[in-house]
């Protein structure tokens, strides 16, 4: 096959313990996963039906290695929200919460770098948030922790350190969906595809970061990324 103009490049991230790499097909994220940080966004933190953007592939960094994100334009409050990434292995639809962790290929730490000023005005004219989340390399995310190797995780330590301060903390039992409840939410939308990965939601503590700043985010069992914003 051949192309009129050159073909994008595709985005992968890597897999730890092996060499072979994950394809970045999507990415869902689910917002305000955590009731502490609805919160402090001004939301009621009552079990509703969960909500779901997208980020596209172009976000994507891979952040298995200490990563440079640059700081983006038209913001001047760039922020930061640490994520339990799932990585999506099968696809279906429709699919059941039984039967959800059977899709997950594995799990992995990442970064939903956010320009809350663009998010927080289109929330508050009632227009899509895209410019405020949905933009190029705003979705640093570390190795990918197979699930044949590590299990399905319930109970884990979640942080962030802004320049060795702590940000972020919190555990990921704390997610008001779970994330067999999150796909098979997700799943009855849009039918999801091997590739896919879902962003689950932050805690509280998310605040703006500068040029030259360095975030260091973990997962217990899941390891850690180090990310710093370009100056």
């Amino acid at each position: 096959m051949t192309y009129a103009i050159p073909a994008p490049q595709p985005r992968s991230l890597s897999i730890a313990g092996i060499a072979d790499r994950f394809p970045v097909n999507r990415i869902f994220c689910v917002g305000r996963n955590y009731a502490a940080h609805a919160r402090e966004m001004g939301r009621d933190p009552d079990r509703e039906a969960p909500f779901f953007f997208m980020k596209p592939a172009q976000a994507a960094v891979d952040a298995s290695l200490p990563a440079i994100i640059p700081y983006p334009p038209r913001t001047a409050n760039f922020h930061h929200e640490i994520e339990l990434v799932v990585a999506i292995g099968k696809g279906g639809a429709d699919i059941a919460v039984e039967t959800a962790l059977d899709h997950v290929y594995g799990y992995a730490v990442g970064l939903d770098m956010t320009r809350r000023d663009l998010q927080l005005d289109a929330r508050d004219k009632g227009r899509p948030w895209e410019f405020g989340k949905s933009f190029a390399q705003s979705a640093p995310i570390g190795a990918i922790h197979r699930a044949a190797d590590i299990g399905h995780p319930e109970h884990a330590a979640i942080a962030l350190s802004v320049n060795d301060q702590a940000r972020q903390s919190s555990d990921i039992d704390k997610l008001i969906w779970s994330v067999a409840e999150s796909i098979a939410q997700l799943s009855m939308f849009d039918a999801l595809e091997p590739g896919d990965l879902i962003m689950t939601g932050t805690p509280e503590g998310v605040a703006a970061v500068l040029p030259g700043d360095r975030m260091v985010g973990s997962i217990a069992g899941l390891g850690r990324i180090d990310v710093r914003v370009a100056n």
